[in-house]
């Protein structure tokens, strides 16, 4: 008898106040939600990626290399790859726009642009809103296979793949 008591007013009770407790529940999972990651990204933090993060031509063609060299019969293979651009950062800017005169027609205006810098413990910091990679202007492959259409395609397509470089770009030629 006492267990059909306590299940109606469960029932009584959860009949009244299951609006109440399904928004206090996902208040509770949304307060929760956040905090299951607790490694902050470059542009978080406001730091600035070191040069471990970025990777250097030279490094990028070692490694590519390294990666072309094994698809089946290019054999010994060197790549040549030149910048367009080295990539960057943009960097969060405060700028000021003064002028006098009429809005539709000012006499003079001034426009004044300094980057944000963030004081923290290693120091001031500017504040980073975005990374951009490199931008490749063409890519020359010297390797042994060569000859053959098929090694040369997939030597091109990976190329093309790893860099964004269209395959007008690319030259695959022998090795002698």
């Amino acid at each position: 008898m006492e267990r059909k008591a306590k299940t109606k007013s469960f029932q009584t009770l959860w009949g009244k106040y299951k609006y109440v407790l399904l928004v206090v529940l996902a208040g509770v999972i949304l307060l929760i939600w956040p905090s299951g990651s607790e490694k902050k990204s470059d542009t978080e933090s406001g730091t600035q990626p070191t040069t471990a993060d970025t990777a250097t031509l030279a490094d990028t063609e070692a490694e590519m290399e390294q990666i072309l060299s094994r698809i089946e019969g290019v054999g010994e293979l060197k790549l040549m790859l030149t910048l367009e651009n080295s990539g960057g950062q943009q960097l969060a800017q405060d700028t000021e726009l003064s002028y006098s005169g009429e809005t539709k027609a000012p006499d003079n205006y001034a426009r004044k642009s300094e980057t944000v810098v963030v004081s923290g413990d290693d120091g001031d910091a500017p504040v980073v809103t975005g990374i951009t990679g490199p931008v490749y202007r063409g890519a020359l492959v010297v390797c042994q296979g060569a000859e053959d259409a098929e090694v040369k395609l997939a030597v091109t397509n990976a190329v093309a793949a790893l860099t964004g470089l269209s395959s007008d770009r690319i030259t695959v030629v022998r090795c002698q």
